[in-house]
């Protein structure tokens, strides 16, 4: 691979550089998402009390079976007042409190009742009930810190009383797209012109690993005005740039993030597509500078920025997050670098089976809009047959 950097060796570099952002409170109901700063810890037993997991009868176990006399009832936040005495037993409804003196419960299925006496099978002690803290018991470690939330987790805690967390500060991203040609969708193109999709893709992309993204509007191709862009943009966490990163006469962005005092630690990556991927850092502050082709910077992102921001947020395990699968057809390998090759997914019963669509060159983001995979082939010589185990990006 030449002077190039493999995959893993430029993410270990990114990875290095980052410096977790500082946490602060987040409600729970608001943290879907977000990536825990601190252990969160049930606020109360969960259940908090024992409760029923039938509607039915509470009855003591060693009343059963027989006929039991009915008195009073446990309904769902309104539980009965009363001890439980022997002989007797109390409608319950699923979730409510089990009376005291109670230890069982017998499904309304199987019992008889007449008039004010219920006929119940017998049941062993337990039966049905639900025990004070079977789920978890206050102070338990509800999630851990470094576990993003989603809806389990967001339920869990709320379910043990948590009303709010202490995450990561959510990392600010500012997007710049260089280059003359570029302009907004919508707008009249002119010979040599092109609509810019990448701060769209990268703005989405951003925001599903939790940053906020700004946008600052596409610079010409002038090396006063680029620099004056990436002073502004340096402000933030992250600096993603697309475009102007190779080695043409019009690529300004190295240049300029240098003469801004911004350290470069690497460029170009042994990745196809994607090679002319470069990172920075001033301070705290992480710059990507990522190809112009949507594909490359589509890519780049999902290798390096993606990991990059779910570490600045303490994420445990930042990514990439390669799942397995089986290749449907043969592919060729690349003979200097590893290749990320958009697929569709299917499921057999073996599991994932990828397969690589037509059209992979790098500015095909139109082709890469079916695709549901990103499959890693390692470079080498030959080809890879069909049903290969390789790895995939799912995207």
């Amino acid at each position: 691979m030449g002077d190039l950097l493999s995959i893993d060796a430029a993410l270990e570099l990114v990875l290095g550089h980052v410096r977790p952002l500082d946490p602060e409170p987040v409600v729970t109901a608001g943290a879907s998402g977000r990536v825990l700063a601190l252990d969160a810890r049930a606020a109360v037993d969960l259940p908090p009390f024992a409760s029923s997991a039938m509607d039915g009868y509470a009855v003591r176990a060693a009343d059963t079976p027989g006929e039991l006399t009915v008195l009073g009832q446990s309904a769902a936040g309104r539980p009965s007042g009363d001890p439980l005495a022997p002989g007797s037993a109390a409608v319950i409804s699923t979730g409510a409190v089990v009376p005291a003196g109670a230890d069982a419960v017998v499904p309304i299925e199987r019992t008889t009742l007449a008039g004010s006496t219920v006929s119940v099978e017998g049941v062993a002690p337990g039966a049905h009930v639900r025990p004070r803290g079977g789920d978890a018991h206050a102070g338990d470690v509800v999630a851990e810190a470094g576990a993003r939330l989603g809806p389990p987790q967001i339920a869990a805690l709320a379910a043990a009383g948590v009303a709010a967390v202490s995450c990561a500060r959510r990392p600010r991203v500012v997007l710049l797209a260089t280059g003359s040609e570029l302009r907004a969708p919508g707008e009249p193109l002119r010979p040599g012109e092109i609509y810019e999709s990448n701060t769209i893709l990268l703005a989405a992309q951003a925001a599903s690993a939790g940053a906020t993204a700004g946008v600052l509007a596409p610079v010409e191709d002038d090396p006063a005005k680029t620099r004056e862009a990436l002073e502004r943009a340096l402000a933030a966490d992250v600096v993603i740039t697309s475009g102007g990163v190779s080695v043409g006469p019009h690529d300004l962005v190295r240049a300029s993030l240098a003469a801004l005092g911004v350290e470069e630690v690497f460029w170009r990556v042994a990745v196809r597509p994607g090679k002319p991927v470069a990172f920075s850092v001033r301070g705290r502050t992480l710059v990507f500078g990522l190809p112009g082709n949507p594909v490359s910077a589509l890519v780049g992102f999902e290798l390096f920025v993606r990991p990059a921001l779910l570490a600045l947020q303490g994420a445990r395990e930042p990514g990439p997050a390669y799942l397995p699968a089986r290749l449907a057809v043969a592919v060729q390998r690349n003979a200097g670098r590893d290749e990320l090759l958009r697929a569709r997914v299917r499921m057999d019963g073996e599991g994932a089976v990828v397969a690589p669509l037509g059209g992979q060159e790098s500015h095909m983001i139109v082709r890469a809009a079916s695709a549901a995979a990103l499959v890693l082939v390692p470079h080498g010589s030959g080809e890879l047959p069909a049903g290969t185990r390789v790895r995939y990006l799912p995207i």
